[in-house]
């Protein structure tokens, strides 16, 4: 599939060729003239040469002149025509990008760049894409007028508040590139950059899967580490349904990874197969850019406890308060 970069380097190659075999063709011609017709101080007594002031007559009826033209036009026209195609194809981009094309949605701030995916994998001021694979963007702004812009892939898109511009690139070769924004925008607009980041399709998946992956750590109420979690029981679910149940052979020292396939807001349910600590309930966990989470594991009934202590701290400051009286 032809990207960006192929279609401005045809488009440039083309040019340089058409206008290089032009420029030979015309100098090459100008100067056989003038050496044909150069003055070498030699006349024909018989040669009828016009008079100053008279205009030349005979000649082939200009047939040298429209045949150029006519020439010209043709080249110029066709020129046209195909550039006109290429930058078609460059704006609406290729037929059918393959169901591996990525959308990112790009957004511009006073001064950097957030980019959100379709998984919900969200990055700031880095942009990672794998090779060989047409990434669709959908930019916009939260503030002022932006342009977001890759020099080495050919790409710019504006980025203004309330519209979305999309445009498209496929990186062919692994590495690291320069993100701008080639819109004044303020003070910082200078350094308004992000680094554009394209790895394997092997190294792209790891990415992924470490932007969607909690790490969960135990702790019992004395703040220390708990390593021992056969008797714990992990819930993840979303809008009431069960996404994933893990059990304490998924844990290692004390430790629980959970990987999700979507970035979203998840609750997070940590139960006690025998009773032996309170059930904890996180709500809205979202599992995205790597986090991890900290759970306290209490006895049953520590604040039950609590509870009846403050209940009778309340009675006795009450019974003191009577007796004063």
């Amino acid at each position: 599939m032809m990207t960006r970069v192929d279609v401005f380097e045809d488009i440039f190659l083309v040019f340089l060729g058409l206008g290089t075999l032009v420029g030979i063709i015309v100098v090459s011609y100008t100067l056989y003239n003038a050496y044909k017709y150069r003055d070498d101080g030699t006349r024909d007594p018989d040669e009828d040469l016009p008079t100053l002031g008279e205009l030349p007559t005979g000649g082939t009826g200009g047939k040298k002149l429209f045949v150029s033209f006519f020439l010209s036009a043709i080249i110029v026209i066709s020129l046209v025509l195909w550039t006109y195609g290429m930058l078609l194809y460059v704006e609406d981009g290729p037929d059918d990008p393959g169901e591996d094309a990525i959308e990112v949605d790009v957004e511009g701030f006073a001064f950097g760049w957030s980019f959100y995916y379709e998984n919900g994998a969200e990055s700031s001021n880095e942009m990672v894409v794998p090779v060989d694979t047409p990434i669709w963007i959908e930019v916009t702004s939260t503030d002022v007028w932006h342009a977001f812009g890759i020099s080495d892939k050919r790409v710019k898109a504006d980025a203004i508040p309330g519209e979305r511009d999309v445009t498209w690139f496929t990186a062919e070769e692994e590495g690291e590139f320069l993100i701008e924004c080639f819109e004044l925008c303020g003070p910082g607009h200078s350094a308004m950059e992000a680094d554009l980041i394209v790895l394997s399709e092997e190294d792209y998946e790891e990415w992924l899967e470490e932007q969607l992956t909690l790490t969960l750590d135990l702790e019992d109420a004395d703040g220390e580490s708990v390593t021992d979690a056969d008797n714990v029981e992990v819930t993840l679910s979303s809008d009431d349904e069960v996404v994933a149940t893990y059990t304490g052979d998924d844990f290692e020292d004390g430790v629980l990874e959970i990987s999700v396939e979507q970035g979203d807001a998840y609750t997070l349910t940590v139960e006690s197969t025998d009773g032996s600590f309170e059930t904890v309930e996180l709500e809205d966990v979202d599992i995205v850019d790597g986090p991890s989470e900290t759970v306290t594991l209490e006895e049953p009934g520590e604040d039950d406890d609590n509870g009846d202590d403050d209940e009778n701290n309340d009675e006795t400051d009450t019974d003191d308060a009577g007796g004063d009286d």
